[in-house]
């Protein structure tokens, strides 16, 4: 079974963030990492710039992209009322719909297939086995040619692709921890280079502030309750 052309970074990334068998995600950050692909999405393809410290996002091109996901963003954007910085719409994107239309693409594009699981065996809940692993094994040999070697002509998408995985705990549940320890230098590096130009880099600076949000904001909560 062949892979399809061309996948988004947020498309990549919500394979790297489902279990393979039981088309489940890996973690709470999954939401947070497929949000922060969109943004990385749109920045590459020039349809948003991201301006000033808060990177605050200005739609730039509300061109169709012919992608539900990333023309559904693009909509949102352009009806937003006031702008925001790219850390709040990595928020606002970060949400169960887009999760399952983002899973529905996939679906279409012969990746995925969509089925339901029991949950305490009252509720069902739509979930998302794999079922060619062929693109995900090719984002995962990218990422592991872009960590573990010192190539210098790493292309934009790989470089997001690591930098979102990092910041979002993907990498390490898919390559040992310890070799990535070792390679530290290399993956910062990576996310400091020029690859990513400034607005892409920009939008990965915002997903680490969206999955800073994520993590010490429920933590405020229960301390406060």
């Amino acid at each position: 079974m062949g892979s399809p052309a061309h996948l988004h970074v947020y498309q990549e990334l919500l394979l790297l963030a489902l279990r393979d068998e039981r088309g489940t995600p890996l973690g709470s950050w999954g939401a947070q990492a497929l949000a922060g692909g969109v943004i990385a999405d749109l920045a590459l393809a020039g349809r948003i710039s991201l301006e000033g410290k808060r990177a605050i996002v200005h739609l730039e091109n509300a061109e169709p992209m012919e992608d539900p996901v990333l023309d559904a963003a693009m909509l949102r954007l352009a009806e937003a009322k006031r702008r925001a910085a790219a850390s709040t719409w990595v928020q606002r994107f970060a949400t169960g719909k887009t999760f399952h239309m983002a899973a529905g693409r996939l679906c279409e594009l012969g990746v995925l297939r969509a089925d339901t699981e029991k949950v305490l065996l009252i509720f069902d809940r739509r979930v998302y086995p794999e079922i060619n692993p062929e693109p995900e094994r090719e984002v995962v040999e990218r990422m592991r040619e872009a960590i573990f070697t010192e190539r210098e002509d790493i292309d934009a998408p790989t470089v997001l692709l690591v930098s979102i995985a990092s910041a979002t705990e993907l990498l390490g549940a898919h390559f040992p921890k310890k070799e990535l320890r070792a390679r530290k230098k290399r993956i910062e590096g990576l996310k400091a280079g020029d690859a990513v130009g400034q607005a892409a880099a920009k939008a990965v600076e915002a997903v680490r502030a969206a999955i800073m949000v994520a993590v010490i904001m429920p933590a405020i909560a229960g301390a406060a309750s």
